[in-house]
């Protein structure tokens, strides 16, 4: 029997806490040929914020679970490779909530970009930097990620880290 029980549900919460995470094969990680090191991830926080902020608002907004942030990771994967060899050509998955999650973080880049270019007057940010902190998102969605038919938990491991902002009417597009 399947439940949905919301994020803050004691129960819920409590079997999180007791839940081992999956056994990965470490063969099975994908894009390994991606280092991402501690002083990348240090260096690029704030694209890290905004990136995992944009892929929990656009998930809660059509109620997606894991696997749809897992295809649409995927899907923004395969096309920042595609820009690194020098050809625009943007892979979407055929799943629509997938390709919410997918347009919104796209989006959401971009909007960075333009606040980092207002607030610096420098673009500073490559998109083999987006690309390192897609790959990051991919591995931790695929740790706590419980492998179950419609599970929440690498979503839940984001709203842990990103709780629910009051609206403000000049807020950042990556909030």
């Amino acid at each position: 029997m399947t439940v949905d029980c919301p994020f803050e549900c004691e129960y819920l919460q409590e079997a999180r806490r007791r839940e081992r995470p999956p056994e990965i094969d470490p063969k099975d990680i994908p894009n390994q040929d991606i280092k991402v090191t501690e002083q990348f991830l240090a260096s690029q926080e704030e694209l890290l914020v905004s990136c995992g902020r944009t892929i929990l608002a656009a998930a809660l907004e059509v109620s997606a679970i894991d696997y749809d942030v897992r295809e649409a990771l995927e899907s923004l994967i395969k096309t920042y490779r595609t820009l690194e060899s020098g050809l625009i050509y943007e892979t979407r998955p055929p799943n629509p909530l997938a390709a919410h999650i997918q347009q919104r973080l796209q989006d959401g880049v971009a909007g960075y970009r333009q606040e980092l270019t207002e607030r610096t007057g420098m673009n500073t940010v490559r998109d083999r930097d987006v690309l390192g902190v897609l790959v990051f998102l991919q591995r931790l969605e695929l740790h706590h990620n419980n492998q179950r038919k419609k599970g929440k938990a690498f979503l839940d491991h984001l709203r842990s880290f990103f709780p629910a902002q009051p609206e403000t009417p000049r807020q950042s597009i990556l909030a």
